[in-house]
């Protein structure tokens, strides 16, 4: 996974993180409050942000083999 999807991934892994403090603390849903409740917008930025949380999830894994292939290399 080269930088800018790594960027990308961490960027919507954090306002994913920030929204869902917005709604412990305040029980205010800022994706909702933007671009309506469970509307077809905010369902996609909810899918985009979880495949971010899965992408950083992994990046861990495929930065370690990226390292191993260069050092064999």
């Amino acid at each position: 996974m080269n930088s800018f999807w790594k960027n990308l991934a961490f960027i919507l892994t954090l306002i994913g993180g920030l929204n869902w403090g917005l709604v412990g603390a305040f029980n205010f849903d800022l994706v909702a409050f933007l671009f309506g409740p469970m509307s077809v917008l905010s369902r996609i930025v909810y899918i985009v942000v979880g495949l971010a949380a899965l992408a950083m999830v992994f990046a861990p894994s495929c930065s370690l083999k990226e390292a191993t292939n260069t050092k064999t290399k």
